[in-house]
């Protein structure tokens, strides 16, 4: 039995179980206390081994920016975030001592949702692809050669520069960086922008067509620097409010190949194909949390090895 902890702006999800099948799960509100909410998440595994049996294994996939060197005295803090609170916050520290001896893999939320997307949902079988969240914040993961993508730190998707649409002045909500794609696109951007919630918009607000126009000009960049066969689209935004996730997604891909201009040739991008290029997670809301069990899987396989 392992245990997985998707570690979110908004909520923490654990559960417990095995390879991609979630046998257990809770939810514990983010807040603005990390020692608060670390505290519940400890003792809601350590309840749940008493029922299921010792852990063999956690897997964290956590909001960031985060530490992923492990050579580094900071490996499993929260780093630079705009998120309340847990600015330097040790995420892995708290759960290292908890469960000590156990393997524990440790990594960013949207990789994890990569992960586990190519594992059992909707990238199986592909070796190139993107999986990115649009909620609370924006972020992406990317697997090449069937590999996540790393390097100095892990790709901060979310804060690519955008361009400015005709006649829209809206100033974006990021904290650094103001009209990136989080800035834009997220959750509390689309909020700032119009005075209600996502959820709340009528399906003909002009901010559902902004916000395609804006995702699609993102999806050309990611398709011209990582040249992935398929992406994926998760987290709350991507469901389109009372839109709807369909005509969203209709939206954006019409945008998308407005955006790329016929530049790139490939059967995958026609009209008649493209919705198998740009999809929604097979997961759904559960791809980050299954993520996080592959890690623990993962990390649980090194440790034997």
């Amino acid at each position: 039995m392992l245990g997985a902890i998707e570690a979110g702006g908004t909520k923490f999800v654990c559960a417990v179980g095995r390879a991609g099948s979630v046998v257990e799960r809770a939810q514990f509100a983010t807040g603005d206390r990390p020692e608060v909410v670390l505290a519940q998440v400890v003792e809601w595994l350590r309840e749940r081994e008493q029922q299921w049996g010792r852990l063999a294994a956690l897997g964290v996939a956590s909001f960031g920016p985060v530490e992923l060197d492990d050579r580094s005295p900071k490996y499993g803090f929260i780093t630079t975030t705009p998120k309340r609170g847990w600015a330097h916050t040790d995420v892995l520290g708290p759960l290292r001592r908890a469960f000590e001896g156990r393997p524990i893999g440790f990594d960013t939320d949207v990789n994890g949702a990569a992960l586990g997307e190519g594992r059992y949902g909707a990238a199986r079988g592909l070796e190139d692809f993107v999986y990115v969240t649009a909620g609370t914040g924006i972020g992406g993961g990317a697997v090449a050669r069937g590999r996540l993508l790393h390097g100095l730190l892990h790709p901060e998707m979310g804060h690519i520069p955008m361009p400015m649409l005709d006649g829209d002045t809206f100033e974006g909500v990021c904290p650094y960086h103001g009209r990136c794609w989080e800035g834009l696109c997220s959750g509390p951007a689309i909020e700032r922008r119009t005075g209600r919630a996502a959820e709340e918009l009528a399906p003909d607000d002009p901010a559902w067509d902004l916000t395609a126009r804006y995702m699609a000009h993102a999806f050309v960049t990611l398709t011209c620097v990582l040249s992935p066969r398929r992406i994926l689209l998760g987290g709350s935004v991507r469901k389109g409010g009372r839109l709807g996730e369909s005509a969203f997604f209709e939206a954006m891909r019409r945008h998308y190949r407005a955006a790329l201009a016929g530049y790139i040739q490939a059967p995958e991008l026609d009209a008649g194909r493209i919705a198998g290029f740009l999809v929604p997670p097979d997961l759904g809301d559960n791809a980050g949390v299954c993520g996080a069990l592959a890690l623990a899987e993962d990390a649980w396989g090194a440790q034997q090895a």
